[in-house]
């Protein structure tokens, strides 16, 4: 059974456009796979997931795709082969409206990024 969301994050998720809200849910079920006990919460105008005081996923409708943020300018680049089909900037990467990131792909960014949590 999914994980109810939180009212004013599912606020954020209805805002968005539909096949983008699509991919989000999608991505957001796949997160809480991978980390069940986040919290879901609203960090920098973005439906986002806290572990243990860290936000440690964030996701993003934006019109030419979906961001997904790892709230950390160092983990994107430790996936190089990866990510290579994907555009992206430091902070974050461009997911296609219609594809949201595998199972697989989301537990290496989150692992990556709760390994950065967890040294500081």
């Amino acid at each position: 059974m999914a994980k109810r969301i939180p009212p004013v994050v599912k606020e954020m998720y209805n805002s968005a456009p539909k096949p983008q809200r699509e991919t989000m849910i999608e991505m957001r079920n796949r997160i809480l796979e991978i980390i069940p006990d986040a919290e879901e919460v609203i960090s920098y105008g973005m439906p986002a997931f806290k572990v243990d005081g860290d936000i440690v996923a964030g996701l993003l409708a934006n019109r030419n795709h979906v961001g997904y943020y790892p709230f950390s300018g160092s983990v994107l680049h430790q996936f190089p082969e990866e990510l290579a089909k994907f555009s992206r900037s430091k902070a974050a990467l461009h997911v296609p409206i219609d594809k949201p990131l595998s199972k697989t792909l989301l537990k290496k960014l989150i692992k990556a990024r709760l390994a950065i949590v967890n040294k500081n």
